[in-house]
């Protein structure tokens, strides 16, 4: 029974996982696709370098045409990275009818959808289950488990450095300077965060969900989004004073006409599943019509939970080629995009600010939210003596971002107002 060749592009902290998985999980492979599988050549960019999993040196090249170009080559899985490179690697991979696995978030947010048309032409497939939330097999649920449904909402945690970071601020009261530089040094976080805590690592992500679990090309320009750089102690310690918790939230809403994707610290009730997801774990939350609330939890990255994941997608393309129906399987979107316009997106706020310590502030607030129809469902007002002033914190009942704008921008003419120091969406409660 002929073997299925693997090309592996990449050798990092996956693609040695996935090594190690397709080596040590031979028998399990075996029984699920009724043939063996075996890395046949992996693209480095240094043979001799010192690696954590063991490889027989003749199987590593400096050269990608040795797999890309290689017909005894079955399926590429491109775990190196990147963009550009990685996607001229892709098409030339496609265009020799090689099948194709991925954990490239980057490569399928932005050219996913060039991609899998190009795969589709071609007769191959193209898998990318572990470019959204590691080992959590939430692509394959909105696909296949969950494919009767109409998904109408998708709240994510779906990045773990920023979720490691926001547990220890909330449990510990550190900053978030101290947290970052904490987890820089554990490895939980890059040398050079920004992707991750500017949003965009999620966004990615959260562009990829909704064009699959609303059928709809969504793309990442369309995705709004807000990092975690400013959150501060203070509004953690006043979120769990009201009863939340604070999480980098992606959110993706299908209101049956319009949709909207957003990226943002949210204000998460403390009885909503996804509040009691910590440190560096990932959890996805998914409202379909039929089957109500479901949420898929796990490790987010890592090497063998990703590596997992790969692999699953590869046992996916060879049952595939046993049954002749690879080029089958891409999900062409249902709806022409539609996106909502601020004054569509209805919201809960948290709102904290700093004014003059003076009789009628709080009036003059009050008649700025009311004259623009929103109304405060909880408020806290204390003083700050060592400032003269006060500090009050508020959220509002549902409001759409643009009324909620206009707010913002007239509190910031007011005379009163001395800082707008934080302003955060608020959800439900599940179920809600």
């Amino acid at each position: 029974m002929k073997a299925i060749s693997i090309g592996l592009l990449g050798l990092g902290t996956v693609g040695s996982g996935v090594v190690r998985i397709v080596e040590n999980h031979q028998d399990t492979l075996m029984h699920q696709v009724g043939c063996p599988i075996k890395v046949d050549k992996v693209l480095v960019q240094d043979i001799a370098k010192e690696r954590v999993v063991k490889i027989n040196p003749a199987l590593l090249t400096t050269d990608a045409a040795d797999i890309i170009d290689n017909p005894d080559i079955d399926v590429v899985i491109e775990v190196m990275g990147g963009i550009e490179t990685a996607k001229n690697y892709v098409l030339q991979a496609i265009r020799n009818k090689k099948h194709i696995v991925t954990a490239n978030k980057d490569l399928m947010a932005l050219h996913g959808s060039e991609l899998l048309t190009a795969a589709s032409e071609n007769g191959c497939d193209l898998f990318y289950e572990a470019s959204v939330a590691g080992g959590i097999p939430i692509l394959r649920g909105l696909v296949d488990g969950l494919a009767s449904d109409r998904i109408t909402k998708m709240m994510g945690i779906v990045n773990g450095t920023t979720n490691y970071i926001l547990t220890k601020m909330d449990q510990e009261g550190l900053a978030y300077e101290d947290v970052l530089k904490s987890a820089q040094e554990l490895g939980f976080a890059e040398a050079n965060p920004a992707s991750d805590v500017e949003g965009l690592d999620a966004a990615r992500k959260m562009a990829i969900l909704a064009t699959l679990g609303f059928s709809m090309k969504i793309d990442l320009e369309d995705v709004r989004v807000q990092g975690i750089t400013e959150v501060t102690e203070e509004d953690l310690q006043y979120a769990k004073q009201l009863g939340y918790t604070m999480k980098l939230l992606g959110i993706a809403h299908d209101d049956g006409d319009k949709v909207e994707v957003s990226v943002q610290p949210t204000l998460l009730p403390n009885k909503h599943p996804l509040a009691s997801v910590q440190n560096e774990y990932n959890a996805v939350y998914v409202y379909g019509k039929a089957v109500g609330e479901t949420m898929f939890y796990g490790p987010g990255a890592g090497s063998l939970p990703t590596a997992t994941a790969i692999v699953s997608d590869l046992v996916g393309v060879v049952k595939n080629m046993r049954l002749g129906v690879n080029g089958n399987s891409a999900a062409i979107p249902q709806f022409p995009k539609k996106l909502k316009g601020p004054e569509e997106m209805y919201s809960k706020y948290f709102l904290r600010i700093h004014v003059k310590d003076e009789i009628g502030v709080l009036a003059e607030i009050t008649s700025i939210f009311s004259n623009n129809g929103v109304s405060f469902e909880k408020i806290i007002q204390q003083p700050i003596k060592q400032m003269a002033c006060s500090e009050i914190v508020i959220v509002t009942h549902k409001a759409s971002l643009r009324d909620y704008e206009t707010i913002m921008a007239q509190l910031e003419k007011l005379p009163a107002v001395k800082d707008i120091k934080s302003s955060y969406k608020a959800e439900e409660s599940a179920g809600a």
